[in-house]
């Protein structure tokens, strides 16, 4: 026993949020709620096996995204959306192997075909559709997992609704090349995201995910496993409780790697949730507008910072 205890120290939990006959209010509900929670506050992050995105969708969507990275530069560096979440990012002589694109509001069929055409002037139907699908399936894990958590610290449903509702979704894009002769192997240093929730896929393996003992945790790709990583905006939410999940990447392939990550964003300003402000937990953050952050996030005084979140609206 001591041993097993050991090795979960050791690894980042695996979860099962396929199970169709886990209705909230049943036991293993409440259980696989407390898992997520605690897997949250220690790591910032797990590993959720979810099958609800089939085979034939993946190859679809990740046959887009290398579609989309084969375009030229320029085409690609369009700006797609006047919101501050860097709608092309790459070219960094920091980190070279490094490419990626964002997707605004990709839940919206209206949204993506404005995108694609932006992108592929004479349209790109099936680009579309295959975002448009695979952001709706992991969506879905995105409020279980927010909905678990806030039913796992007592907090109502209705509380839950309203943040989703509230909430902003972008699909990033993540490419990394060969590195060439001389080249580091990192694909992108240790970060924590900075939105609320981020939820990746990985077609080979590469990314890394610091757990509550400092360890590195190597992810293994797989099309049913999504890492679930909290971001800056869930630890201002939580008052700290839980941490914004530290990961980094590095290239290990002979090949291009692709990943796609479902990220989530506060539309409106928020703050800690008021229940989980007590003696133990003091308030640890001013109300916090997320655009605002973002906007912040890459100036100088942030990229100096021990904490840029804390930087922005810590108290």
């Amino acid at each position: 026993m001591m041993g097993s205890e050991t090795e979960k120290r050791k690894s980042l939990p695996i979860i099962d949020l396929s199970d169709e006959k886990m209705k909230p209010g049943t036991q293993t509900w409440v259980s696989t709620s407390d898992a997520v929670r605690s897997a949250l506050e220690d790591h910032g992050g797990f590993l959720a096996h979810y099958n609800k995105v089939d085979q034939m969708l993946t190859d679809s969507v990740f046959s887009a995204m290398k579609e989309l990275f084969d375009l030229p530069l320029e085409t690609k560096m369009q700006q797609t959306t006047d919101k501050p979440i860097y709608s092309y990012a790459g070219q960094r002589p920091d980190i070279p192997l490094y490419e990626s694109m964002a997707i605004d509001n990709p839940l919206n069929a209206k949204t993506c075909h404005k995108y694609a055409t932006i992108m592929w002037p004479q349209g790109n139907h099936q680009f579309s559709e295959s975002v448009n699908s695979y952001a709706k399936k992991v969506a879905e894990l995105d409020y279980t997992v927010k909905r678990m958590v806030f039913g796992s610290y007592g907090l109502e449903n209705e509380k839950c609704e309203r943040l989703v509702e509230s909430t902003d979704y972008v699909l990033r894009c993540y490419k990394y090349r060969t590195p060439k002769t001389g080249e580091t192997n990192l694909g992108v240093r240790a970060h924590t995201d900075s939105g609320f929730l981020t939820i990746l896929n990985q077609r080979l393996n590469g990314l890394e995910v610091q757990l509550k003992n400092g360890e590195w945790f190597q992810v293994d790709a797989s099309p049913s496993i999504f890492a679930v990583l909290a971001g800056d905006a869930f630890m201002v939410w939580s008052n700290d409780r839980i941490r914004g999940c530290v990961h980094r990447v590095f290239m290990n392939s002979k090949v291009e790697r692709f990943s796609l990550g479902l990220l989530s964003y506060a539309g409106k300003v928020m703050e800690p949730e008021e229940k989980l402000v007590d003696e133990e937990h003091p308030l640890r953050y001013k109300p916090f507008d997320h655009y605002g952050y973002l906007r912040f996030f890459l100036t100088e005084e942030a990229v100096k910072a021990s904490s840029r979140i804390k930087a922005y609206c810590g108290i």
